[in-house]
């Protein structure tokens, strides 16, 4: 079997692809891991056919199983995408940040602030100024204008109520209403 710094091939690959394996926690992203997994494949194999081989075949049996492990890997990897969810915490530009829903972190006012946006992508720190009047840390905002990115324009959420909010709200005070009448007709009975 061939030799390299004392060392059979097959166990320097498996040596070799465990390693990038473990360096594939440290730096996560599929940088390392699809190189690491044909390399342990292919040193694996070599050292399961590396007596059954002759020492001409074994390079190119392996160079073979390097590249058809790699290749399995990179489609398992980009078919079930283990890291990135499909894309769906990334923001593609700022246009798609409008809409976008968060909580204020530092407090935001004409002239500054800083909010964390729902989803905002791998940072969801952003700068912030306020479209109206000055909003307070922990209130919720929805982004109105992304202003290219770098500062974003949000409104106060507690402001904001559409028909259906003021329906709901109608009929939980009638709601409030009926109970608290229920409750003066039984006390008034005894």
């Amino acid at each position: 079997m061939a030799e390299l710094f004392g060392y059979s091939v097959p166990f320097l690959l498996i040596l070799a692809g465990a390693g990038l394996m473990v360096m594939e926690a440290f730096a996560p992203g599929a940088h390392f891991i699809v190189i690491g997994i044909a390399l342990l494949a292919a040193g694996l194999v070599g050292l399961l056919l590396g007596g059954l081989l002759p020492s001409a075949a074994l390079p190119l049996v392996l160079a073979a199983v390097v590249l058809a492990a790699g290749g399995a890997a990179l489609y398992v990897y980009r078919t079930f995408d283990f890291y990135g969810g499909k894309g769906t915490g990334r923001t593609s530009d700022s246009a798609s940040l409008q809409g976008k829903t968060g909580r204020v972190t530092e407090r935001v006012t004409k002239s500054g602030g800083e909010v964390k946006l729902d989803s905002g992508g791998f940072n969801p720190y952003y700068q912030a100024r306020a479209l109206d009047g000055d909003i307070e840390e922990g209130e919720e905002v929805i982004v109105v204008d992304p202003g290219g990115g770098n500062v974003l324009t949000v409104e106060s959420m507690a402001g904001l109520e559409d028909d259906i909010d003021r329906e709901l709200a109608r009929e939980r005070t009638r709601r409030e209403r009926e109970s608290d009448d229920e409750r003066d007709g039984e006390s008034e009975a005894v």
